[in-house]
């Protein structure tokens, strides 16, 4: 059981080069909107068709641009479940799950039945889409997806309209789906979180360009791309420069880090993900240090975060700050972890940094004096 994705198709800004292979695992697909993402699975679909390429499907060759093959989407045994479920409205529940199930009445009948106990609609048979709340909405999709036997399951973006309570029921679900289906999956997603639950490898989208692809869980340990950091998570970026095999400067920071792995020649950036900093309350030198001022302090459900402004380490001058619009800035985006990339976007150097409820001291309030220090080995170099 297999896909291969070797494509090549023309958008507005940019052409999509996309080339992959998966194996009976979930490949997630990570980028921000507009990056080619949908694009891709409509490839795979056939509801789109590339300019050139080649996709196989366990064996079979769905496309192929040399050969002048491109199958129907109904040809293609391909289960996708879109972003706005894409149900027919004039058809019961009952009904939109036998849609696309080709066996004699009895044999769709009971598969129908199995797929309703299967997603909890009992009750819901004979409702109009129209008559669902979203969460019902999408168990509909699921199950029709799923009642057709498709050889590969594609989703797009399959949680961005939920809220978080249904989302999280839905994601359990989803789990134990993918955990049952002997096949392979393809999911799109701007959602570090989703990706990193559900999908065994991921792509890491950007413009139409794989900047990396590989196993999820060693694509967010050690991200190789600036853009790739930012998409898992890391909120402190820097410029650098190589100084040694293992020491590195920090240009926005003005502060050097010695790494634990040997630093490549291509390094143009480093990354520290804002749990990895750490409070340091007897500094000893100035390696792997921050000195700084706390600049705010706000509560999240389970942890603090905190902004803090570095002071140079080379000249100890302390840096501006405009209060007004890095206070808007902080009450935009850093509560509601909406465009935090902007953080590290501003000419101020100011760093993110999280820390659970119980290891906040008293003694740290906004305007306080504090050193945060990084293991080496929480560094991330970046090209």
């Amino acid at each position: 059981m297999s896909l291969i994705v070797h494509i090549e198709k023309k958008l507005k800004n940019f052409t999509l080069k996309v080339d992959f292979e998966s194996k009976e695992s979930c490949l997630g697909i990570l980028g921000a909107s507009g990056c080619g993402k949908s694009m891709t699975l409509k490839c795979i679909a056939g509801i789109v068709t590339p300019e050139k390429g080649y996709i196989e499907l366990n064996g079979k060759v769905l496309f192929d641009s040399d050969k002048k093959i491109n199958l129907s989407p109904q040809q293609r045994k391909v289960g996708y479940l879109f972003q706005n479920y894409a149900l027919f409205p004039n058809m019961t529940v009952y009904e939109n799950i036998g849609v696309g199930i080709k066996a004699s009445k009895r044999e769709k009948d009971s598969i129908i039945l199995k797929m309703i106990e299967n997603f909890k609609l009992e009750g819901l048979e004979d409702q109009y889409p129209s008559k669902l709340s979203g969460g019902q909405q999408q168990r509909v999709a699921l199950a029709r997806m799923l009642a057709y036997e498709p050889d590969v399951l594609l989703f797009d973006e399959p949680f961005s309209a939920m809220d978080s309570y249904l989302k999280e029921e839905l994601q359990i679900l989803l789990s134990d789906l993918l955990n049952e289906y002997h096949g392979d999956a393809v999911m799109v997603t701007h959602s570090r979180d989703e990706v990193y639950r559900f999908c065994k490898d991921i792509i890491v989208l950007d413009s139409g360009k794989i900047l990396e692809f590989g196993e999820t869980k060693k694509i967010f340990a050690n991200p190789r791309k600036v853009q790739t950091a930012r998409l898992t998570g890391c909120k402190n970026i820097s410029r650098a420069i190589r100084i040694s095999d293992n020491q590195v400067e920090a240009l926005d920071w003005g502060c050097l880090f010695t790494v634990k792995s040997q630093i490549p020649e291509k390094i143009t950036h480093i990354g520290i993900r804002a749990h990895a900093l750490k409070a340091c309350h007897e500094p000893m030198d100035k390696r792997n240090l921050l000195p700084g001022m706390i600049y705010k302090i706000a509560e999240a459900p389970f942890e603090w975060n905190v902004l803090v402004q570095i002071e140079d380490n080379k000249n100890d001058t302390k840096k501006d700050i405009k209060t007004i619009s890095r206070a808007k800035l902080f009450d935009e985006t850093l509560v509601e972890e909406k465009n935090l990339f902007n953080l590290t976007n501003q000419k101020d150097p100011v760093v993110l940094w999280k820390i659970s409820k119980s290891g906040l001291s008293s003694s740290f309030h906004e305007n306080a004096p504090i050193y945060l220090t990084v293991a080496p080995e929480d560094i991330l170099l970046l090209e």
